[in-house]
């Protein structure tokens, strides 16, 4: 089996699993069986770190369906290679070749060395960051709650927030602590870094390292951490300036709120869109522009290696920096005065039509399902899907069967990526020695 049809197994194997395990009578609050369709539609969401859902799932499940969901949404978030991997680590086994290739594609590293060290080292760094998460929640959780509540409440928002996930245990999500600064600032920071990519945070770290201990080893970031950062920087500003823009108006958001409580508002809703899935004001009542523009940061999405979903930022940077050299008659591509290999352009525009291919097919099928349904209210959802966000107006838990299957596959499809799934279903593509004459031709 080729590694990209076993990524993409694993994670089907993870939903199927996790759909069979919340669909018994201990995983809802009744007590009575879980529909099937829920249970399907939860699980996937949870696997894939989406955060979509279809019931309230603070009161629909019981405590232990809670930890099913939450236990799904760490496994989707480390990905099925890792997980496998930390296992594999556990019980003594030695690491193969086609183990190592399986996590640097799961992982899109540069190189095979150290993956055993790599997969200790993002445990390390879920450990640090999700306990960290947990005692800032609980310190403000805990001032409402008895204590054993209040410790569940954190383990779960923080473990969902690091992982991108957005689920939440309260009904509306985190609109009832929407001028807390610890909340915000402790879910903004896990969603930030959990998203920006385990390469990037150990550069910082080993940045950080290397300066206390005095050492000049490592002088420079990486391209990918510079773009990586400075993509994701340039996006939370200028998401919080729109969106304070576009909302600062409308009275069913933010009008009615001080400056101070619409800039953090502001800024919750543009972190919020890096897939996280999390709210503070009602999606559904926001103006048209805001939808549009939540639906543009939602398509970009995370960073590659981290918990987010989306096209990633890198993508994006690299096709504006193509356009920026077609503008300025270059034939080459180049970042932070680093040429850019040509065979990483076709994979972003690959990753870029594929993505675009499947919104538009599931946007089409699901306005056939549900013709009732405004097509922004669609488009909004599908794109929450398939970047892995979980952000709704409103209208998921009244979608057909048919609808809500349809942003099942495409939440999965999202989280495995548009081109490791046709690789899986057409075969890797091989290199091929054939050349080919070159000709021109009349475009844009």
């Amino acid at each position: 089996m080729t590694v990209s049809r076993s990524i993409c197994l694993g994670f089907l194997v993870a939903i199927l699993v996790g759909a069979g395990l919340l669909l018994l009578p201990i995983s809802t609050a009744s007590g009575d069986w879980n529909n099937p369709v829920i249970a399907l539609f939860t699980a996937t969401s949870a696997v894939c770190v989406t955060g979509h859902v279809v019931v309230d799932t603070g009161s629909y499940f019981s405590p232990i369906g809670q930890v099913f969901i939450l236990t799904l949404i760490q496994l989707g978030g480390l990905g099925y290679m890792v997980s496998t991997t930390f296992l594999l680590l556990l019980l003594g086994r030695k690491f193969g070749l086609r183990d190592k290739i399986a996590l640097q594609q799961a992982l899109d590293r540069s190189k095979l060395q150290g993956s055993n060290q790599v997969v200790k080292s993002i445990i390390a760094t879920i450990l640090v960051f999700e306990l960290t998460g947990i005692i800032l929640l609980f310190g403000v959780f805990s001032q409402q709650y008895a204590t054993p509540l209040a410790l569940w409440y954190a383990v779960f928002h923080s473990v969902s927030a690091w992982n991108n996930a957005g689920f939440s245990l309260f009904p509306d999500s985190l609109s009832s602590y929407q001028f807390s600064w610890m909340v915000n600032l402790t879910i903004s920071g896990l969603v930030i870094i959990g998203g920006i990519g385990y390469e990037a945070i150990f550069e910082v770290y080993l940045w950080l390292r290397d300066r206390l201990t005095r050492k000049q080893t490592r002088t420079l970031f990486s391209l990918n951490f510079r773009v990586v950062t400075s993509t994701t920087v340039m996006l939370l500003t200028l998401g919080t300036i729109a969106f304070y823009l576009t909302e600062s108006h409308n009275p069913a958001t933010l009008r009615s709120l001080s400056w101070n409580q619409q800039l953090i508002s502001a800024w919750f809703q543009s972190m919020t869109t890096r897939t996280a899935g999390f709210n503070t004001i009602d999606i559904g009542r926001m103006t048209n522009a805001g939808l549009f523009l939540t639906i543009a940061f939602m398509y970009v999405g995370g960073s590659p290696g981290g918990t987010g979903g989306g096209v990633k930022t890198t993508t994006i940077r690299v096709l504006s920096s193509c356009t920026k050299a077609i503008l300025r008659g270059k034939e080459s591509v180049t970042m932070y005065e680093r040429q850019i290999p040509v065979s990483l352009i076709l994979k972003a525009v690959g990753v870029v039509v594929g993505s675009i291919t499947t919104i538009v097919s599931a946007t089409t099928l699901m306005s056939i399902a549900d013709p009732g349904v405004e097509f922004i209210n669609i488009l909004f959802e599908v794109v929450s899907a398939y970047a892995t966000v979980g952000l709704s107006t409103g209208i998921t838990a009244a979608l057909s069967v048919s609808s809500k299957l349809i942003l099942a596959a495409t939440m999965y499809m999202g989280r495995v990526g548009v081109l490791l799934l046709m690789a899986a279903l057409l075969g890797d593509p091989r290199p091929s020695t054939v050349r080919y004459p070159e000709e021109s031709l009349l475009v844009g």
